[in-house]
């Protein structure tokens, strides 16, 4: 799967996505082929906040357990619920139906210091 070039990336693998003033944080296909097969998704509760660089959540594969690293701060408007019954959706879907949060961001929160698509690919490659 490409990288999709509308979305901002982190170097923890998270992906977000701008959404009329909100953004949509999820994970990437890089993050979920390297993690192996998602069992348990952990995500904070709406209305909590989130600050960048720190732990938001987790995700549990067969292989290992993982932190999400917030990519920006803000408040929690949305959780994927679906997440909780269906947590193989981040292996199937990780940039449509796995989105994890929505968030409400921080006054001043821009997305500027996140990659875009192409200096993402660059990392994962290697280069």
């Amino acid at each position: 799967m490409t990288t999709p070039t509308t979305l901002r990336y982190s170097k923890e693998h998270e992906w977000v996505k701008e959404e009329n003033g909100t953004y949509r944080i999820g994970i990437t296909t890089f993050a979920q082929d390297e993690l192996g097969d998602i069992v348990f998704v952990e995500l904070p509760e709406v209305g909590e906040t989130i600050k960048a660089d720190e732990p938001f959540g987790n995700v549990e594969s067969v292989k290992t357990v993982s932190e999400l690293y917030a990519p920006i701060s803000g408040k929690v408007i949305a959780v994927n619920e679906a997440l909780e019954d269906e947590p193989e959706l981040v292996n199937e879907s990780p940039y449509e139906d796995a989105w994890m949060v929505v968030v409400e961001p921080a006054e001043g929160t821009t997305l500027d210091h996140l990659m875009t698509a192409e200096a993402y690919d660059r990392m994962t490659s290697g280069e």
